[in-house]
């Protein structure tokens, strides 16, 4: 079966830099694109990221551009999301998701 696991999360500073892993099976990794979500406490889970399956093309929210990098290992079905000069508006739980399949989430606290 789908199985999505996020790790990585925690408490970092504001400036701070933290990396998400997603480590995926059950499925043909390479063949689909994934996606990186978050949710802050009281808010819509919103798309902070997305990469094609090949790693080629990849977008992102506004609110993250220039900060946040979207990768993938195919070898390793593992998806990334590099996140440098965090804000306490980051704060949030992260998810990646592919097709209709969600992980758990990883709690992300950016806080001085």
């Amino acid at each position: 079966q789908v199985k999505l696991v996020e790790s990585g999360g925690g408490l970092v500073q504001p400036g701070g830099s933290l990396r998400l892993s997603c480590a995926a099976s059950g499925f043909v990794f390479s063949s689909v694109g994934m996606r990186w979500y978050r949710q802050a406490p009281g808010k819509e889970r919103d798309l902070v990221a997305i990469i094609s399956g090949d790693g080629g093309w990849t977008n992102y929210a506004d609110s993250v551009k220039g900060r946040f990098t979207i990768s993938r290992d195919n070898a390793k079905e593992t998806v990334y999301l590099q996140m440098n000069s965090l804000k306490p508006e980051d704060t949030a739980v992260y998810y990646c998701k592919t097709i209709t399949f969600w992980g758990q989430g990883t709690q992300v606290t950016v806080s001085s």
